[in-house]
């Protein structure tokens, strides 16, 4: 178990690459992948990790099992004091309690097991036990050999969601598994999940039968070992405590002491002899390691589905957006702008309209046009969404600081149109007007621009008024700026709806860095 450099970065960088994984889409099988997230940060960062770096720290063993099961009463018993909170109340463990030896302590009170948790002291006599979420209750006591600490874990079970994860957390920190049953309960689906994934991890683990009746003390250790046997597990250690007066009336006694004794010796063993505690430790240790082979390809293949489910919705916006910029352009093309009031103006332009008045009309049929390609952009991405199971996780609002679409659309329209009265006064200044104003050539060539066939008398006005070199000139620098106005309006909107996906950060080089990580990782174990 020395450590080895080139093992721990390989490690280390392997638990930077699981925790850039995202599952923010609601994917079938996302949840899941979450919690094994969660699973394999909280064991690289509690055990595994903390295990290579220190191979001579103390053992930790961590007392697990269903609500009501007696964990606690075990670890009180075993420690020969009252050090954990047990009672009828459920859940009663809410704090987790460390017990360790005086001489060991340094290894626990700083973080470098379950850095996630802040220390605090254990209550004085007559004092509360703290309940605070998110602490650790260290606790000194001669009662425990050096080299082993005890862990009284939360519920598996537990109603509290924060107490299942917090449990969960802890065994994948421990170094050895107690899990604890009881004769009625030893059947149930918790314990046998509990059993399970200790044997899939290959953890050092020990089974507690609690709370037996002597009368069927015999039958039950009989059918429970039957059980285990069958479950691959026969190998595991068995200990049997009968049911007595201090196990009821809410577990506040302490077991006798030759009731728990054969654990007790066989903790002190798997601690004070050599080759045993290095067993343990090894067996759990490379047992998490070889874990990583499926846990990790798991995690990778989750968000690899992650990042087909974001690209597919990113592509749907993508076409629906290009579609809306062919759709203005097409309407453009055809004179649809020309229409209406603005076709009014036209007609009266220049004697019963003014170039103030065309331009006005163009502009808001322009800024029409536009909200209109948005709105049916956003129609056809949301009859598109509804088939991605994934959809439902990405925000759709597109509505940015209070604007509105037809604010935004607005707000580009005005900019195309003091850049095109700018080019219109150019073309004026440098090819002379006539009788008319620059304002009225910028009104002539937004018709022109804006008017498809319709605008083709605009444009022979204008060989009028600049000539048909200046006409050209500006027809061709108009057009530039149309395109890139009407671009640069789709385009905003196109990346406000791919915002909330890009901020997911589900992109293809998370699976990619895992496999990496992974294969540069099982390379390292390879070679130790």
């Amino acid at each position: 178990m020395e450590a080895r450099t080139e093992l721990l970065e390989a490690l280390t960088v392997l638990r930077e690459r699981v925790a850039a994984v995202r599952c923010a889409l609601p994917l079938p099988g996302a949840e899941r992948a979450r919690r094994s997230r969660a699973e394999l940060l909280a064991q690289l960062d509690d055990y595994l990790v903390p295990r290579l770096r220190e191979p001579g720290a103390p053992l930790l063993a961590v007392v697990g099992g269903s609500t009501g099961v007696g964990k606690s009463t075990l670890v009180n018993s075993l420690v020969g004091r009252r050090v954990s909170e047990a009672g009828v109340l459920r859940p009663t463990t809410r704090t987790p309690v460390l017990a360790c030896h005086p001489e060991d302590r340094r290894w626990f009170a700083d973080g470098r097991v379950l850095p996630g948790l802040t220390r605090c002291e254990a209550p004085q006599d007559g004092e509360e036990p703290a309940a605070e979420s998110g602490t650790l209750v260290v606790e000194c006591t001669h009662a425990l050999p050096a080299g082993l600490a005890l862990l009284d874990a939360p519920d598996v079970d537990s109603l509290v969601a924060a107490n299942r994860e917090l449990a969960a957390e802890l065994l994948c920190a421990a170094d050895v598994w107690v899990l604890v049953t009881t004769a009625t309960r030893y059947a149930d689906a918790v314990p046998w999940h509990l059993l399970r994934t200790a044997k899939e991890y290959d953890v050092t683990l020990a089974t507690v039968l609690d709370r037996v009746p002597h009368q069927i003390a015999v039958d039950v250790s009989r059918q429970y070992a039957a059980l285990l046997e069958r479950a691959g597990l026969g190998d595991v250690p068995r200990f049997t405590i009968p049911e007595l007066p201090e196990s009821a009336g809410g577990g506040r006694g302490l077991l006798p002491t030759t009731a728990v004794e054969p654990l007790r010796a066989w903790l002190a063993h798997r601690a004070q002899d050599p080759s045993a505690r290095g067993r343990a430790a090894y067996r759990t240790a490379w047992g998490a390691l070889d874990s990583l082979r499926t846990r990790v390809p798991e995690l990778a293949a989750a968000a690899a589905a992650q990042h087909a489910a974001a690209v597919r919705l990113m592509t749907h916006v993508e076409q629906a957006y290009d579609a809306a910029g062919e759709r203005v352009r097409r309407q453009v093309a055809g004179g649809e702008l020309l229409a209406g009031d603005t076709v009014a103006h036209w007609r009266g332009f220049p004697l019963d309209s003014s170039g103030e008045e065309l331009l006005d009309a163009c502009a808001d049929g322009l800024a029409a046009l536009l909200s209109g390609a948005v709105g049916g952009a956003e129609e056809q991405i949301a009859r598109a969404w509804q088939k991605e199971p994934g959809a439902s996780g990405v925000p759709t609002s597109v509505t940015a600081g209070g604007a509105t679409v037809a604010d935004r659309m607005g707000l580009v329209v005005r900019h195309w149109r003091r850049c095109l009265e700018e080019l219109a006064d150019e073309a004026f200044r440098a090819d002379g007007g006539g009788s008319y104003t620059a304002e009225e050539v910028a009104a002539l060539l937004s018709a022109a621009l804006l008017g498809g066939d319709r605008g083709q008398a605009a444009e022979e006005a204008l060989h009028k008024i600049i000539g048909v070199p200046g006409t050209i000139r500006l027809r061709e620098r108009g057009t530039e700026l149309l395109e890139t106005s009407v671009h640069r309006a789709l385009r905003g909107e196109r990346a406000r709806r791919l915002a909330p996906l890009e901020e997911l950060d589900v992109g293809p080089e998370q699976q990619v860095e895992l496999i990496a990580a992974l294969s540069v990782l099982q390379k390292e174990q390879r070679e130790r």
